[in-house]
């Protein structure tokens, strides 16, 4: 398989984002449309002037994708939408996408970054895990219509 990561900016990127994540949360974990609703918020926010945004191809089509934008907090950038689709899982690419996240956070000048999880999506905490970012703080929620963890994980640069 060849892969690439690029920045997000091409016709229908913003759009694949929202389709991916619904499509494939759905079938893996039954998540609705709450959670599309919130990825659709999260690309329609996206502001290429304050944060970056990345698609992952594999063998030339859309394969995942990352966002990484201004936090809460002062000095914090936090990692949005990490999806790598499951035909393309098992390659490294959620590696990279994390990796270029945390690139650009640094060279923006932040001193750490943070993400919001659930505790089911074990590949993806998989992924963190190895680039260093530490479990914070977890907390049940019904957010998707399911039982879940939410859980937050911070990396300090």
């Amino acid at each position: 398989m060849s892969s690439e990561i690029r920045p997000l900016g091409r016709p229908g990127d913003l759009g694949w984002v929202v389709m991916a994540h619904g499509e494939a949360y759905a079938a893996q974990f039954g998540w609705g449309r709450d959670f599309e609703a919130l990825v659709a918020r999260i690309a329609a926010d996206h502001d290429p002037e304050t944060g970056g945004a990345w698609i992952a191809e594999a063998d030339g089509e859309r394969a995942g994708c990352v966002f990484c934008v201004p936090g809460d907090e002062e000095g914090t950038a936090k990692l949005r939408v990490l999806l790598v689709l499951p035909h393309a899982r098992g390659h490294g690419l959620g590696a990279r996408l994390v990796d270029r996240c945390v690139e650009w956070a640094r060279a923006s000048g932040y001193e750490r970054v943070s993400l919001w999880t659930n505790d089911v999506l074990t590949s993806a905490r998989r992924v963190y895990e190895a680039a260093g970012f530490v479990l914070v703080d977890q907390e049940p929620h019904d957010l998707f219509g399911k039982d879940l963890v939410g859980q937050t994980w911070v990396l300090r640069l």
